[in-house]
């Protein structure tokens, strides 16, 4: 395996490999001393984890990482793949306004994978659930050619409705919490081989949702909320047609990312503001506010009646539509 410079750490002591641990062992050393958060009442151990419902209502999302689809070894440390995989499935639960309590994770790697990467994997996800008090509540193991990642969470709503895609009203304020275009930008220069800029490389690796603003959102009045996946212009059609209405982006109001990424772009020949308006995996999130917008959000645009569409500054977006699956 290619591994990244300092990654030699990470298997300080020649960990056995999976196969020869077993799937009880392995088991058995990622769950060792780890402390689970009030809303795990029963972590592993058992057929299934016992979690905290709370008020009654559960948010529930899941999302996969496949090896050399949505990341690669030789850019990324397991690590930091383990931090990611909480990062993204964390956002769509704060997108609902809700809170994350606890994970679910599957994993899949060869039989021949040390397990210190594995225990280096599992150490990432732990350390980014932590930063929001949430817990790794069980999982699964399997044998397979590549690492194959599948983490579910559980979030708690507090009370609250749920803030869905459909809410958005006319007349309403569209704005952003995160930065755009960062993680775009560092896959670019990951792929070209362009060893500056650290910090917007480091950023597609391990995305930085802005953990709390979800509910705080929701608590201030959000009526729509999604968090960017796929893209700014590709996720608010998501919510353009839930909707049934128009959003209207202001370039002006979004200067501030072209300009973050402008030299990262010019160093690999491409457009900002295909980063910021087609760009993924930042994890921002961006919500419709019909009354006052809270403290730390951004306006970056309105909600329009008519045509379910996308546009920037009254204009149609026609630069990259962001990313899809198939």
């Amino acid at each position: 395996m290619n591994l990244p410079a300092g990654e030699e750490a990470v298997v300080r002591d020649e960990s056995p490999t999976l196969a020869e641990l077993g799937e009880f062992g392995v088991i058995e050393r990622l769950v060792r001393d780890r402390r689970q958060p009030a809303a795990v009442i029963l972590g592993p151990g058992d057929d299934a984890a016992v979690v905290s419902a709370g008020a009654g209502r559960t948010v529930v999302s899941t999302d996969m990482l496949v090896q050399d689809r949505h990341f690669r070894l030789d850019w990324s440390t397991p690590h930091e793949v383990g931090r990611k995989a909480i990062a993204q499935n964390a956002a769509d639960i704060e997108a609902m306004g809700a809170r994350p309590t606890a994970f679910v994770v599957g994993f899949g790697a060869p039989g021949s994978t040390d397990s210190g990467l594995v225990t280096a994997l599992v150490d990432g996800m732990w350390d980014e659930a932590q930063r929001i008090g949430a817990g790794i509540a069980g999982g699964d193991l399997v044998s397979c050619p590549q690492w194959v990642v599948s983490v579910t969470v559980l979030g708690e709503l507090d009370g609250r409705a749920p803030v869905l895609r459909s809410g958005a009203r006319v007349g309403s304020t569209v704005a952003v919490r995160g930065d755009l275009g960062r993680s775009a930008a560092g896959y670019e220069l990951w792929r070209n081989g362009i060893e500056e800029f650290g910090e917007l490389r480091s950023r597609h690796l391990v995305p930085r949702p802005p953990y709390g603003a979800g509910p705080a959102a929701a608590a201030a009045g959000a009526t729509a909320m999604i968090d960017i996946s796929d893209g700014l212009v590709a996720d608010l059609r998501h919510v353009a047609e839930a909707s049934g209405v128009g959003i209207d982006l202001s370039a002006a109001a979004l200067a501030p990312d072209r300009d973050a990424v402008s030299v990262a772009a010019a160093a690999v020949g491409a457009d900002p503001w295909a980063w910021v308006l087609g760009g993924g995996e930042d994890h921002a999130l961006v919500a419709c506010f019909p009354g006052a917008v809270p403290d730390g959000w951004r306006v970056i645009g309105r909600v329009l009646d008519g045509t379910a569409r996308v546009l920037v500054d009254g204009e149609e977006w026609s630069g990259y539509a962001g990313w899809q699956s198939y």
